[in-house]
């Protein structure tokens, strides 16, 4: 059985579909790739922001769970998401971004031998954008080249993710014996872990936090985190695993875009393993309309007429529209 190879995506929960699209379209500049429904709640949009080419291990996606509260931050949670940019100079540019976007921000800091900004979005959903200039690891996705944000400085992928949890003991275990990461080394509270080729896209940072009530889940926190995994027959190798460990598991799931294996190995901690491929580019959308159109898997396909009756309907058509490049 081969080793996880990285972060595949990060799953969150947000207040509002047509703001979340507003925000990584306009502001962070990252291509949404999908617009689909959540598989196991139709009613709810399931969007897909990712690099140039819906690349695994650059996608962020959201769920508009309908009625849902805002979430209770606290231990026992995927608490931020880190984004890939190039260089430390483009960490000076994304200040001035910010600045002009006005959201709220940070100042650069470093983290394991990275620069890094802290930062937010309107639900309080907490993200990290991190330099890849001493990056030796995992690749990174490409730039959405037709999106405002220069290439030179633009987002090309996701990492690392973070965790808040109440025992750095009991994560270690499940990080390291469960599913063979590696505990790379220890700064100012916080513990690392790598995976795979390592790198920024295959760190995990886990800080303990043992005082605070456990987190409630809502818009502006993380649903679960996926990680790179090849194909079909290793997804099952891993099932093979983790029945040998009575972990609880979901079994083969198909999500059609990929397919996945779901494990709750921790309090508050939903792990997902997800394949390579097939990918975004499918029958129903080609690499120039990505995300423009309703799109559902095959099996879902003779509900589209109810499906489009009860989620509204957000105008993601940029095919026809110019983004001009921004400099600050």
């Amino acid at each position: 059985m081969k080793k996880l190879r990285g972060i595949h995506h990060v799953t969150a929960i947000t207040s509002s579909a047509e703001k979340i699209y507003d925000f990584f379209t306009y502001v962070l500049g990252m291509r949404l790739v999908k617009k689909t429904v959540n598989q196991d709640d139709i009613d709810t949009y399931h969007l897909f922001f990712a690099d140039d080419e819906g690349n695994p291990g650059t996608d962020m996606t959201f769920f508009d769970f309908k009625g849902i509260g805002k979430a209770r931050r606290g231990t026992n949670e995927i608490s931020r998401t880190g984004f890939r940019v190039p260089s430390d100079e483009a960490l000076t540019y994304w200040l001035k971004r910010f600045e002009h976007y006005q959201v709220k921000h940070e100042m650069i800091r470093e983290e394991f031998g990275r620069k890094v900004i802290y930062f937010e979005d309107f639900d309080e959903q907490y993200y990290a954008l991190v330099s890849d200039e001493n990056d030796q690891g995992i690749a990174s996705g490409v730039p959405w080249k037709k999106g405002p944000v220069p290439d030179e400085y633009a987002i090309t992928g996701l990492g690392p993710i973070y965790f808040t949890v109440k025992s750095l003991n009991d994560i270690e275990t499940i990080l390291v014996n469960n599913l063979f990461m590696r505990k790379e080394t220890e700064h100012e509270g916080q513990v690392l872990y790598e995976m795979g080729e390592g790198g920024n896209g295959a760190r995990v940072i886990v800080r303990e936090d043992a005082e605070n009530p456990v987190q409630l889940q809502g818009f502006g926190s993380v649903h679960h985190v996926a990680f790179r995994i090849e194909d079909r027959q290793e997804l099952e190798a891993w099932i093979d695993h983790f029945n040998t460990l009575g972990v609880a598991h979901s079994g083969y799931v198909d999500r059609f875009y990929f397919k996945s294996l779901y494990t709750r190995m921790h309090r508050g901690l939903l792990f997902e393993l997800a394949t390579e491929g097939p990918g975004f580019i499918d029958d129903e959308e080609d690499y120039e309309h990505l995300g423009e159109r309703l799109a559902l898997p095959p099996n879902y396909r003779k509900h589209r007429e109810y499906i489009e009756s009860v989620v509204r309907p957000i105008d993601t058509v940029r095919s026809t529209k110019q983004f001009k490049k921004e400099y600050f």
